[in-house]
């Protein structure tokens, strides 16, 4: 076991551990530590707590100082040529004619380098960019290409459930999302009504899908062949959520399909839920 705090470096950022040096630390406090990118002022977001070792990456760095009145001045100071930097990088890439959009910058808390974060369809040759910006600034430059995901965390907005978006307020870090479990949750393939604001499948099946595996254990899937009151028939349709089912009759083919709860049918053949490869190919791009 270990003690250690969680600092942020992004309002909703990952977290990664420090040793707090003796230091007892409050959520919102700010210190000085040193990362893989230099010297770096976070914020703690969580306070001192005993972890186990397996959850620790080793070495585990240890923080420089807690804040002070002129760390403080410094981040402010960035923030401030940060400003100044996006626009002279946004006029340096419409002289070059270069096709991506600038999202973000970020001075180190030392000043040692300038992180240019941007979006582009396809792959960009900014090596002219680079030598300009390192000839203006005196300084190491980095330009690093984000997604679509990432751009919307940065900026923010409303989801279509009207709320906030997640990833700009308390999604920490992205997982991956699949066409799989759209259709797991019996949601329609619609690109329009799965995707969230950033154009890829919304974070919100991630979470959710746990719930929907483990309901799923016991309802039988669409395709399934189960025996119903009246007879065998064929799972068209299945709400995990209410239990409910649809059936079409192996005695009434043509008939519309007849609606029974779980519990009143028993399964004689269960299927398995794909994604077909013309579904695949139609929506590999929201992913």
């Amino acid at each position: 076991m270990a003690e250690v705090i969680g600092v942020r470096f992004k309002d909703v950022g990952k977290v990664y551990y420090f040793d707090p040096m003796g230091n007892q630390l409050n959520v919102g406090d700010k210190v000085i530590v040193e990362t893989t990118r230099g010297v770096e002022c976070g914020t703690v977001a969580l306070q001192n707590k005993e972890v186990s070792d397996s959850n620790i990456v080793h070495p585990l760095k240890q923080i420089i100082r807690i804040a002070g009145q002129e760390d403080i001045a410094q981040l402010n100071e960035n923030k401030k040529k940060e400003k100044k930097a996006f626009f002279i990088c946004q006029k340096k890439i419409a002289e070059l004619g270069l096709v991506m959009k600038l999202v973000d910058v970020e001075y180190t808390f030392d000043n040692k380098k300038i992180i240019f974060s941007f979006t582009s369809e396809g792959r960009v040759d900014f090596r002219a960019l680079v030598k300009e910006l390192a000839a203006i600034f005196k300084t190491r430059i980095e330009l690093r290409q984000i997604g679509a995901r990432d751009e919307a965390k940065k900026f923010g907005g409303l989801g279509v459930c009207g709320r906030p978006l997640c990833c700009n307020t308390y999604l920490g870090e992205f997982q991956p999302v699949s066409i799989k479990m759209a259709k797991e949750q019996g949601l329609s393939l619609n690109s329009l009504k799965i995707s969230g604001n950033c154009g890829r499948l919304m974070c919100c099946l991630k979470y959710e899908q746990e719930a929907y595996a483990d309901l799923l254990k016991s309802l039988p899937k669409v395709g399934a062949i189960v025996n119903t009151p009246n007879g065998e028939g064929k799972v068209v349709e299945a709400n995990p959520l209410t239990r409910v089912l649809k059936v079409s009759l192996k005695k009434s083919p043509e008939a519309a399909p007849a609606t029974y709860k779980c519990s009143e049918v028993k399964l004689i053949k269960d299927a398995k839920i794909k994604v077909d490869k013309k579904e695949l190919e139609e929506l590999k791009d929201l992913e």
